[in-house]
């Protein structure tokens, strides 16, 4: 018994048999983790489809309402109107109805999938610095940070509130979405009927939908009024044309009803983009048309309306900010584990190790 001693025995001079290697693969797979994207752990109530291309709100149920409510509508007068107006009237009907439908789907499709200028939220290192420089009071009471900050844009005071959410100081013409739970660049408002807020990268694509709509709801509306005036002149009378035609009276109804806000929120949205205004301000009366301060003007204006237009609606389309598709760190992904490297079993049962890894990871995944 005194001569026995512990050795260590190299694997490979033993003769294994083939099936061995084979029972710890699914093993060492299972340990194997894909490397993850930042738009798994995005913070906001956002909804993300196709790995992260396409971004939408979380409360978007009333976008395929919206949807259903073109697509019905278009379809019931291309089926049931088009074909008497070409027959009586022009060709040229069905064609300008198609392609306003195409910018109308287009539109909206863009509107409600285009990131809308989501900033990301500060870092804890960058909040942590911010705290340091509104709170130097140097008192040990805590003493809770100011909400605003105030610059100049173009010889205007303009107040930075603090969000207490991102942890940090809202750029101008920012404001933070309670429903989203993000603070959006350019925030216009959150509009239910496109399923996403309106923002600087997604504004230009939601004008183009509201007035392709309402043109496309007064054609289809002139249309089917068309269509039944000149039924009833055939002698049928008013009743007969409607019996013979049921489906214009679906898209009269629709049309009716929709057609004065959608006509009215394109004029509002007309007047917003010529005076480069946005929703938010308009509403708040941020700047003179609501105080009624002479001296106290809208700084983001050119004080021309064709300038403002292009500027709002034809400048360049800004990157977006959030990179929702980035692989995140190395530091902040899990180790992948290969057959090669295995897991010491200590490392597996100690809870102090594991507590402060998971502690690491959802401070950085917050970040």
């Amino acid at each position: 018994m005194k001569n026995c001693e512990y050795q260590q025995i190299d694997p490979r001079t033993l003769t294994t048999p083939t099936a061995t290697p084979t029972s710890t693969l699914p093993l060492a797979s299972k340990n194997v983790q894909r490397q993850r994207r930042k738009w798994e752990v995005f913070p906001g109530r956002n909804r993300f489809f196709c790995d992260g291309r396409i971004i939408v709100a979380r409360q978007s149920g009333v976008l395929p309402l919206t949807l259903g409510l073109i697509l019905i509508t278009s379809g019931l007068f291309f089926i049931f109107d088009c074909p008497f107006l070409v027959a009586h009237l022009t060709v040229c009907i069905p064609v300008i109805a198609g392609v306003l439908f195409v910018f109308v789907v287009f539109s909206l499709l863009h509107t409600s999938f285009t990131d809308p200028g989501i900033l990301p939220r500060a870092l804890p290192d960058e909040a942590a610095d911010i705290e340091k420089q509104i709170d130097n009071s140097g008192s040990s009471t805590y003493r809770p940070p100011p909400r605003t900050k105030e610059i100049l844009i173009n010889d205007q005071v303009v107040k930075l509130k603090y969000c207490f959410t991102c942890k940090m100081f809202r750029p101008p013409r920012t404001s933070h979405c309670s429903l989203c739970d993000n603070c959006v660049e350019r925030f216009d408002h959150h509009c239910p009927w496109v399923g996403n807020c309106v923002g600087k990268r997604n504004y230009r694509f939601f004008y183009t939908f509201i007035v392709s709509l309402s043109f496309l709801t007064s054609f289809i509306f002139g249309c089917v009024i068309t269509h039944l005036t000149l039924r009833a002149q055939g002698g049928s009378g008013i009743l007969n044309a409607v019996q013979q035609s049921p489906a214009s009276i679906v898209e009269l109804v629709v049309c009716f009803f929709s057609i004065w806000s959608i006509l009215g929120l394109s004029g509002f949205h007309t007047y917003l983009a010529a005076s480069n205004l946005t929703t938010n301000e308009d509403i708040k009366g941020s700047w003179s048309s609501k105080r009624g301060l002479e001296d106290y003007k809208n700084p983001y204006s050119y004080n021309n309306i064709f300038t403002n237009c292009c500027v709002v609606l034809c400048g360049p389309m800004p990157p977006s900010m959030i990179d929702r598709r980035g692989f995140l760190p190395p530091e902040d992904t899990p180790p992948i584990i290969t057959a090669e490297q295995e897991l010491p079993p200590f490392l597996s049962k100690n809870d102090t190790n594991m507590e402060e890894t998971c502690q690491d990871f959802s401070l950085s995944c917050t970040g």
